[in-house]
């Protein structure tokens, strides 16, 4: 019947709620006459003229406020407020007409014991609208609690009045002084008591109010959740609310930074600008995981020139709209300068250098998926290890004051082509910094700064494992892991933007910078972890009832168990008291130059042999393991 009704073609459940304020307006009148003369009321002489004043006289009252453009299933106190302005309006006029008509039958003191009648008879009957149409909490599919009882918690209570797939059965709060007291009618119950609560109430969804709460006593308090059978996620950022972009009753999934379970980096903002503000500044793979974000931090800094280096049109594109709107909405003076072009073509990268003189490269541009690269090494090479000599020669020869290549720990020790080939594009910085420490041969200071910094994986990038893992979990399962003792270091995308920029500015040329990441993480332990945020259990020998299975694939080609940052032990600490610097052994240019001279053979000839050969020679600790169960 619920649904026949909410059905209905809109004229005719407007017509239905008229016809229903009408009778309620003539049984109004009725009872008031009742009760005035004290005896059951059947209208006579000019008392008919009282009964037709009723509708005439609310019916165009209730157009004009609008009463009849709500709809009911989402009525709240607004639209309450809104109908007793309404019959208030409805009874001055109604005492007024009856006070100067002083018609015999009528007494006066109808006409303001009819519009109170009404205005119970019509504020219940929305209610009760409400309550039937909005309110069938028995087949709400999703049982709520909020964790946190304060103005978020509050607000987000109130956005959920009209929502019907929601129904908020308890909240949960820290503060023990808000423990066992009630908002809108809904109890506040203490932590220790959540796994009753969940049980007594059906709870399938906890969501986190905590807009204020520290990294640290978020993760603690998700981690106390895990155990439960429930969905844990988390309410929007005050920004995203603020722009109007979502709703309180919007929920998201648990941030990145809540997965990865620690304290993000706090930035040195004087680091972030030193080498940004006020100049033009050039990024390589722009369009990418790592250039994008390098790119909106960029901007914000104060630069005032971006240069948006991109060979995927596409990519390009889309982080060049982004920008714009972020540099109209934030009113920035910074010029964009989309450049589509590939870091391979090195007469093309230094026209674009010197034609637009960048103080600043941050050299982003690489392919980066292991097995991809693993399948195709020579343009993986050339692209990685080739691209960045391109670079590094159009950044010398256009006097560019600092360069920065973003590296990664599968540089250190590679079991694959890809970090193998980052390996050699670091060790073209190093062999070509320690070249330019001396003066020139004009006894001016060194033109290019050259410094590599050096991080884990970063979350939510392509080809991340975080989305991968949601979209099996979202599909019912199974999700796949390589294998049970893979690690890795992970951090968020943000934080490594930021340990780019910080790093580049401390640099004096030939550094390696690294980031203290903590302990590394275990796949299979984040695979869990996301299944169990989910609301969801893991399918295994020992519980077969489970919801989602894991699988084990086997490492990729290429892949390993465990990845380092550092080749060797000589990191020592620097200003910021999470980024440490390296100086390791490298090759001198003259050994190292006729060594990519043969590999540039190599892959022009595409004799793969030869290129791995040479890879060999140019990093000693490459090897690359064979694929494991």
């Amino acid at each position: 019947m619920l649904s026949n009704v909410l059905e209905w073609p809109r004229p005719v459940k407007r017509l239905v709620v008229v016809a229903l304020d009408i009778a309620m307006g003539l049984f109004a009148m009725w009872l008031a006459f009742t009760l005035r003369l004290d005896v059951l009321h059947w209208p006579e002489g000019m008392q008919w003229l009282a009964y037709a004043l009723a509708p005439v006289l609310a019916f165009p009252i209730f157009v004009n406020l609008g009463l009849y453009r709500a709809i009911f299933r989402y009525t709240g106190i607004t639209a309450l407020v809104t109908t007793g302005k309404a019959v208030a309006i409805y009874g001055a006029l109604l005492f007024a007409i009856l006070m100067a008509g002083q018609w015999v039958g009528i007494p006066r003191s109808v006409g303001i014991l009819q519009p109170v009648i009404f205005l119970l008879l019509v504020g219940a009957s929305r209610s009760l609208g409400w309550m039937w149409l909005a309110g069938q909490t028995t087949k709400a599919p999703h049982r709520l609690l909020i964790y946190g009882a304060g103005t978020a918690g509050a607000q987000t209570a109130a956005g959920l009045v009209s929502a019907r797939n929601y129904v908020l059965e308890a909240f949960a709060d820290d503060d023990r002084a808000k423990v066992g007291r009630s908002i809108n009618g809904v109890r506040v119950y203490a932590p220790i008591a959540l796994a009753e609560v969940v049980k007594r109430f059906g709870i399938t969804d906890v969501l986190l109010a905590l807009p204020s709460v520290p990294r640290q006593r978020r993760h603690q308090i998700i981690e106390n959740l895990r155990s439960l059978p429930v969905r844990i996620r988390t309410i929007p950022g005050l920004t995203d609310l603020a722009s109007g972009r979502v709703t309180v009753t919007d929920f998201q999934d648990l941030d990145l930074e809540d997965l990865l379970g620690r304290e993000p980096v706090e930035p040195d903002p004087e680091l972030l600008g030193r080498h940004i503000r006020g100049q033009a500044v050039m990024v390589t793979g722009a369009g990418g995981s790592i250039g994008s974000e390098l790119c909106r931090q960029i901007a914000r800094e104060g630069a005032a020139r971006l240069l948006l280096v991109d060979h995927s049109e596409f990519a390009l594109y889309s982080i060049h709209q982004e920008l714009q709107a972020i540099v109209q909405q934030e009113a920035m003076a910074c010029e964009l300068v989309p450049l589509l072009a590939s870091v391979s073509h090195a007469q093309h990268m230094l026209d674009l250098c010197q034609a637009h003189r960048p103080r600043t490269i941050y050299h982003a541009a690489a392919y980066k998926h292991v097995p991809m690269v693993e399948a195709n090494a020579g343009e993986g090479i050339r692209n990685n290890a080739f691209g960045t000599l391109n670079m590094v020669r159009a950044a010398m020869d256009s006097g560019v004051e600092n360069f920065v290549l973003v590296s990664t720990d599968k540089a250190v020790r590679p079991t694959n082509v890809m970090g193998a080939s980052k390996r050699v594009a670091e060790l073209v910085l190093q062999a070509v910094a320690s070249c330019t420490r001396q003066p020139d041969s004009q006894g001016g200071t060194p033109r290019t700064r050259f410094s590599m910094v050096r991080f884990g994986n970063v979350l939510g990038s392509s080809g991340s494992v975080i989305p991968l893992f949601r979209s099996q979990i979202a599909a019912g399962g199974p999700v796949t892991v390589t294998h049970p003792d893979v690690t890795r270091y992970f951090m968020t995308i943000p934080e490594a933007a930021q340990l780019v920029l910080q790093a580049g500015a401390m640099a004096q040329g030939g550094e390696v910078f690294v980031l203290d990441m903590g302990a590394p993480i275990p796949i299979l332990e984040l695979a869990q972890r996301m299944i169990a945020l989910s609301g969801l259990s893991v399918r295994a020998p020992g519980h077969p009832e489970g919801d989602i299975e894991i699988v084990f694939t086997g490492l990729r080609p290429g892949e390993k168990l465990y990845e380092e940052l550092l080749i060797g032990d000589g990191a020592e600490p620097t200003p910021h008291p999470r980024i440490l610097r390296a100086h390791e052994e490298h090759l001198a240019w003259d050994v190292l130059e006729s060594r990519l001279q043969a590999l540039e053979r190599a892959i022009h000839q595409a004799d793969g042999a030869a290129m791995m050969v040479l890879l060999h020679e140019l990093v000693p600790g490459f090897h690359q393991e064979p694929q494991q169960a």
